[in-house]
């Protein structure tokens, strides 16, 4: 369509490796339509992330480095980025783009950090850092639960190729964030039938170190996610949209576990080449050239202004970004060799590790050494002692840069309490990996994301969250819960500032754990369902303070299993 802005798909994956594609030389993996892509547009073969998950989709979101956004971690609300950050979503859906996250949001679950009030009119995902069950999952569409059917990289396809279709006439921006290849590592047996006897012949560069086993699983998952998006750039065609519809694809960080990665050091949570190397596509046919390669180095923080840039739309986020446009290289608007030298920063999220990358070297990480990227992508030699001013110029500018960044984390101490009672999203849950337990009450893992309270042996135990009420008023209290026939009776209590509710347990409800579709034992949580049961209603003062649920009675041997409490604002 003649003057029309254009739909942008953002395609982004979940602890896949640069090296997890045959169009990267791995004869292990067949990868056809993602190669398709990648052929058909430009291919970044330098392009930088973080090293682990939310603190990446932060960057992509804001195009500001992860600790400017307030994001600290993964679990426990550390992922969630600063109210006053605009997002991409903000950005184009201001400029008239129908907007729509599909997938894993992983950047705060609760309003006003959920992806409906970050920009993104339509959602419809988990927005747990990662999800303990990928098959028939209970997810969200704009905040209400349901039980979605199948396996749920189809499902989130199938999502967006509908809102594609659906909104064919206007512009939009379609965000597909894939969950896979992070674990559990669970895929359909028509895909694992694929690769279970598959012999891997391409090797991490410590081979002791590999488990084939889980290597073949990742397998099985990115050739499922690579027909998943073949299907989605299907839909584009079919709706004779490719010419007005930029389509990328990336990963968050570098691969989950032991595997053939190019020979580079490092996997996912390492500031090394490996941990934070992606695979980056981009396609606009008729506008950027196929088969265009890109030897400059790119980053996460350039996908909002590069994207605004190309759409001709204004970015205005109100604070300064961190990411520049790569336009003028995508639309060869500009000589490779002319384009300016500069720095990409990578930290874990506690700034204990970090490195700085530039178009020649990788300085910090590894030895805390300097390496010479172009003919050493191992990072096997260290050129410190030969080129002392290089490394320690470089070592400066990370050193200054990281203390920067600290110093934000100091200047924004924020415990962030969960918000209560916005009448615009009325419902919210205080789920199990936000709250305080005590005694021997704990998480189903070590893992925190997607778990629930177990062992509730003592009746002087409970729990607590952190909650700001922002409306005073009656709200409606469901509990999600399990308990045995053997443990019924339990008088449960939840109270806030001075309001107290109780109710009895008088359903028995247990739920196997869904342990039997994974291919190779998991550390995360395992899934079960959980009982609602209504205990009322309690009158909440507009204030900040502990919600606290307890035991009154405790008849048995446990109290119950929880995984969170519903919340709904019925006036205020």
């Amino acid at each position: 369509m003649a003057d029309r802005q254009p739909n942008v798909i953002l395609i982004l994956t979940d602890d896949q490796g640069w090296g997890d594609l045959s169009c990267k030389g791995n004869t292990n993996i067949h990868t056809p339509n993602l190669d398709r892509l990648g052929a058909g547009g430009a291919d970044f073969d330098s392009f930088y992330v973080t090293p682990l998950c939310a603190p990446t989709r932060a960057e992509i979101l804001t195009g500001r480095w992860f600790p400017r956004t307030g994001v600290k971690g993964v679990t426990r609300r550390a992922e969630c980025m600063h109210l006053d950050e605009t997002t991409i979503g903000d950005v184009f859906s201001a400029a008239g783009y129908s907007t729509g996250y599909f997938g894993k949001w992983h950047s705060g679950s609760v309003y006003p950090y959920h992806p409906n009030a970050r920009g993104f009119r339509e959602f419809t995902g988990f927005c747990c850092g990662h999800w303990s069950h990928y098959f028939d999952s209970t997810l969200e569409h704009n905040g209400e639960e349901f039980k979605a059917e199948g396996f749920i990289t189809d499902y989130f396809a199938e999502r967006a190729m509908d809102f594609i279709e659906t909104k064919q006439n206007e512009p939009f921006l379609c965000y597909l964030a894939l969950n896979v290849p992070h674990s559990p590592f669970q895929v359909p047996d028509e895909w694992f039938d694929r690769v279970k006897d598959r012999e891997v012949t391409m090797r991490n560069r410590d081979a002791e170190k590999e488990d084939v086993n889980v290597t073949r699983a990742v397998l099985a998952m990115c050739e499922n996610m690579d027909w998943n998006v073949g299907r989605v750039l299907s839909k584009v065609d079919e709706l004779g949209l490719a010419e007005d519809t930029i389509v990328l694809y990336m990963t968050d960080n570098g691969p989950n576990s032991c595997r053939w990665n190019g020979g580079m050091r490092g996997r996912k949570g390492s500031v090394d080449e490996g941990g934070v190397r992606t695979m980056f596509f981009m396609r606009w046919r008729d506008h950027i050239r196929e088969g265009l390669k890109v030897d400059r180095i790119g980053a996460a923080v350039d996908l909002l202004p590069t994207l605004a840039d190309l759409a001709g739309i204004e970015c205005n986020t109100g604070k300064p970004l961190d990411g520049i446009s790569l336009r003028p290289l995508l639309l060869e608007e500009t000589e490779p060799a002319a384009w300016p030298d500069r720095m990409i920063f990578a930290r874990s999220p506690n700034g204990k590790k970090a490195s700085v990358r530039t178009q020649q070297y990788r300085a910090g990480g590894h030895q805390d050494g300097l390496f010479e990227m172009a003919t050493d992508i191992g990072q096997n030699t260290n050129l410190a002692a030969e080129r002392p001013d290089k490394h320690r110029e470089l070592i400066r500018e990370l050193t200054t840069w990281q203390a920067e960044m600290n110093g934000l984390y100091q200047e924004n101490d924020d415990d962030r309490p969960l918000p209560v009672g916005y009448p615009e999203f009325p419902h919210m849950y205080l789920a199990a990996q936000d709250g305080l337990p005590e005694g021997d009450i704990t998480w189903s893992s070590r893992h925190p994301n997607a778990s629930f309270f177990i062992n509730w042996h003592n009746q002087a135990d409970g729990v607590n969250w952190d909650v700001d009420v922002k409306t005073a008023g009656r709200y409606a209290v469901t509990l999600m819960y399990t308990c045995p026939e053997s443990d019924l009776g339990a008088t449960i209590a939840v109270e806030f500032m001075g309001e107290r509710l109780e109710a009895t347990i008088g359903e028995a409800f247990v739920s196997p754990l869904k342990d039997k579709d994974d291919r190779i034992e998991r550390v995360e949580s395992y899934e079960k369902e959980f009982w609602p049961l209504q205990m009322g209603e309690i009158a909440l003062a507009k204030a900040r303070g502990m919600f606290r649920l307890s035991a009154v009675e405790k008849p048995g041997s446990n109290v119950i299993d929880v995984r969170a409490i519903r919340l709904d604002l019925l006036d205020g």
